[in-house]
């Protein structure tokens, strides 16, 4: 396969014969995994950079610690002609407070109704008047409403006590003060439009956590509405348990995961397809973790979580599974569609800076 992508050697070969995937296989839903310090973080760079090099896949990056902010900086001691290659297509790093275009936002008015509602906290039966407010507020006022100035405005002078219990709610849960709102502004829904190589949201710098989950949900709704266009684009979810959890709790928790739980079910025509990262499979949705068709385990020592991967990897074989759990740094197990044969892999140097980094013990 000319086009297979090198992530490193395998660990089982006498001579260390290089170790690849294939790109193709990509258009199924990958699941990425292993406990802190395994070196998952790293290695998903890796995949992530040969994917840049050797494919025209787009890559979207959801990145709760800045781990990928750094993707488009080069090494000092990569190959000269790769580093070209990689600088030609230096990713765009959405951020949140950042000035102009690169500021990461979504629009209030492009998210779905039950999104909408969710972020406000609420529900068709227990708050139905308000409900019905925000259902029918910008067919009443149009879209100008969501200005923040005329949207304080209006619901300041209204005399409807819908419209008057819909601002105290505002108020009281500090929504209107989120720094995610484009308001008239652009927003980086319409930017994930354009399909670039990659785009990273840099989700963690937001004040209030809610945020974070609010800027996801709404890339994601938006890609959701627009999914007719069959344009493919590699989802990258990292720390996924954190955006799709097992046990969602809060509103905005629950749409976000039901709407990756949709994608992972039905994405795939679309061409939307998942990569979810994290450090256990037991805090990842089910009916997320069911649909991927691609498993890379790094270094997993609880059993428990080992048996939950066995059950849901029928194609990764037992005895691999177990020895993820004496795995090196930098090792891990690749199985599924995107790999002739189940295999461990010594996953290979970054080639472009690792962003994040832990933080040091003073001495």
């Amino acid at each position: 396969m000319n086009n297979a992508l090198p992530i490193g050697t395998l660990v089982d070969s006498v001579d260390g014969s290089p170790a690849t995937l294939d790109p193709t296989r990509f258009n199924r839903h990958t699941f990425w995994c292993g406990q802190s310090g395994s070196g998952k973080t790293y290695a998903l760079g890796v995949v992530l950079e040969q994917l840049l090099l050797r494919t025209r896949l787009p890559l979207l990056v959801m990145d709760p610690n800045a781990d990928f902010v750094r993707l488009g900086e080069v090494r000092d001691d990569v190959d000269a002609e790769v580093a070209k290659q990689l600088a030609e297509i230096r990713p765009r790093v959405f951020r949140p407070g950042s000035e102009g275009d690169d500021r990461l936002s979504v629009k209030f008015v492009d998210l779905n109704l039950r999104s909408r509602a969710a972020v406000l906290r609420l529900d068709p039966l227990k708050d139905p008047e308000e409900y019905n407010v925000l259902l029918h507020l910008e067919k009443a006022y149009g879209p100008a409403t969501f200005d923040r100035a005329t949207l304080l405005q209006r619901l300041t002078e209204a005399k409807d006590p819908g419209l008057r219990r819909l601002l105290m709610r505002l108020e009281n849960l500090g929504v209107l003060d989120w720094d995610v709102w484009a308001w008239g502004g652009g927003s980086t829904q319409t930017v994930i439009d354009e399909r670039q190589r990659a785009t990273v949201l840099d989700l963690g710098g937001f004040k209030n956590p809610d945020e974070s989950k609010v800027a996801a949900l709404g890339i994601l709704d938006h890609l959701w509405a627009h999914r007719e266009s069959r344009r493919p684009v590699l989802i990258v979810i990292d720390e996924a348990h954190n955006l799709c959890p097992a046990d969602p709790l809060l509103p905005v928790e629950v749409a976000l995961t039901e709407r990756i739980v949709q994608i992972a079910a039905e994405g795939r025509k679309y061409g939307l397809w998942l990569l979810l990262s994290t450090q256990r499979p037991s805090k990842i949705h089910p009916n997320a973790l069911s649909q991927c068709d691609n498993l890379g385990l790094m270094k997993m020592t609880s059993p428990r979580d080992l048996d939950e991967l066995g059950q849901y990897f029928g194609y990764a074989p037992h005895e691999l599974l177990a020895r993820s759990a004496t795995f090196a740094q930098g090792q891990a197990l690749f199985a599924g569609g995107f790999i002739k044969a189940p295999a461990v892999v010594q996953v290979a140097q970054r080639l472009t800076e690792e962003g994040g980094s832990d933080v040091r013990v003073p001495l």
